[in-house]
């Protein structure tokens, strides 16, 4: 763990520092999806399996629409649902024609819900949603992105959060914790987490 002081991110004025939510951060890598309390996105893939039933064991993609169709199964709900939510309601459409079904849902490929997907939007190297992960850092996202784009302003970025209702804008020091290795401005995020990096002046 890394216990991070957050009193260094006083660059100019505007919008304050991202503040601490528990005082430490996970080291970058350590991140994890949290599968006991994961729900399912849109753009999710399913591994679904039915016990003794291989002919309706399939790998599904979860729709924009929020749902997936299997055999005997059509335009079920997955979005927002566990795993075993899923599975549990799977198991009561196909016992209309299976005894005893027994369902399992395995999530294969993850994106997550979108409350709980970070967006990156402006000059990144790769801006787009990624799925949030326990103990994520900024370090971990700019990894996702492929890092700051060319004519990033990285000193610049703001990240955009809600609390308790309220929409709040931070600054993010980028530049300096990937050029300089300054990490102290490697703050953890949170579900729902904009990052807004603006483009250069010049």
């Amino acid at each position: 763990m890394l216990s991070v002081g957050l009193t260094g991110l006083a660059a100019c004025g505007g919008a304050p520092p991202v503040p601490a939510i528990d005082g430490t951060f996970e080291e970058s890598g350590n991140s994890q999806i949290d599968l006991s309390n994961y729900r399912i996105g849109p753009g999710d893939v399913l591994d679904i399996f039915v016990w003794r039933n291989p002919e309706i064991s399939t790998q599904v993609p979860v729709r924009p629409d929020g749902k997936i169709s299997t055999p005997l199964v059509e335009d079920m709900i997955a979005v927002g649902k566990t795993p075993s939510e899923l599975a549990r309601d799977m198991e009561e459409i196909l016992a209309t024609f299976i005894r005893a079904p027994s369902v399992n849902v395995i999530v294969t490929q993850f994106q997550g819900t979108f409350a709980e997907q970070i967006r990156v939007v402006g000059q990144a190297a790769n801006p787009q949603a990624i799925p949030y992960r326990e103990g994520m850092t900024i370090l971990d996202l700019m990894i996702a992105v492929g890092g700051l784009g060319e004519f990033a302003a990285g000193n610049r970025a703001k990240l955009v959060r809600k609390v308790d209702g309220v929409t709040k804008e931070y600054r993010v020091r980028l530049s300096d914790l990937l050029d300089k290795g300054e990490i102290k401005y490697n703050v953890e995020i949170k579900p729902g987490d904009v990052l807004i990096i603006p483009e250069s002046f010049f």
